[in-house]
């Protein structure tokens, strides 16, 4: 009978680099003590001291989004190359390492996740909640029909001073945050009508119902998208901002920042 060595040496064979995802102290000297071995520390920490280090803005409980991120940073920031074999060390069962896998980079694959985390200066758990609601609405759609929806996150005040009301504003006095499931519920039904989500940098919910003032100009959006797309690239060019849309016409979730659109996806392929 074939030891484990030959039936799994496929797996280790000829990787270009091993990332470890949140090792502990005693994990990672032993990995980084192996010669001509490139290590990679992905994490939301750099807690081992880690010369080559990825940050992750949170844990990401599904390990394939915990990837998916951790490859487009390592991309981004010229740690790996397009098409290298990386084996990646991480936890699944426990809080150790317990689960291996291979990988390949692949550039052509860039969806644009890491941007979106790393440009914005909202928390990144409120930017997670508000990519969440949005795909789910691409998903689903307003009782089973396609809808169009733009959320604003970040730099709430200055949004609000280049915007005006469209109508009630239905969260002027409450404090209710996005995440919240009941809330969620409120802002999918309050999608189906006109105007765009404020939400403040710590997730509070300033507005529905707004109507974006920026001006356009000089602002380039794929041919194709709307005044919806381009209200919410102008807004994040005029402000700190980064902004989330569903195209109705389409179903695609895109998000900008600086008045660049930064990630796009198809809600089905999530």
């Amino acid at each position: 009978m074939a030891g484990l060595d030959d039936v799994y040496g496929e797996l280790f064979s000829g990787v270009d680099a091993v990332m470890l995802f949140a090792p502990s102290g005693s994990y990672y000297e032993q990995i980084a003590a192996v010669d001509d071995l490139d290590v990679i520390v992905v994490g939301t920490e750099n807690d081992v001291g880690a010369e080559t280090f990825v940050e992750l803005p949170l844990e990401f409980s599904d390990v394939s989004e915990r990837v998916r991120f951790a490859l487009e940073g390592a991309l981004g920031q010229g740690v790996i190359d397009d098409g290298d074999d990386l084996l990646c060390a991480t936890n699944i069962f426990d809080d150790d390492i317990d689960t291996l896998s291979r990988v390949r980079a692949d550039a052509g694959d860039h969806t644009g996740i890491y941007d979106l985390f790393a440009k914005s200066r909202a928390d990144p758990e409120v930017v997670k909640s508000v990519l969440e609601l949005v795909l789910e609405l691409g998903q689903k759609g307003q009782k089973g029909k396609p809808v169009g929806a733009l959320f604003v996150v970040g730099d709430a005040g200055k949004v609000m001073n280049k915007s005006r009301p469209l109508s009630y504003n239905p969260f002027e006095k409450s404090h209710v945050h996005v995440g919240d499931p009941i809330v969620n519920v409120m802002l999918k039904e309050f999608s189906r009508l006109d105007g765009a989500f404020v939400i403040s940098d710590a997730g509070k919910i300033v507005s529905a119902y707004r109507y974006l003032e920026p001006s356009a100009e000089g602002v380039d959006i794929p041919k194709g998208l709307g005044t919806r797309h381009m209200a919410g690239a102008a807004i994040t060019r005029d402000t700190n901002a980064i902004t989330i849309v569903l195209s109705e016409s389409d179903g695609l979730v895109r998000a900008f920042k600086a008045g660049e659109l930064i990630f796009e996806v198809d809600p089905e392929a999530y």
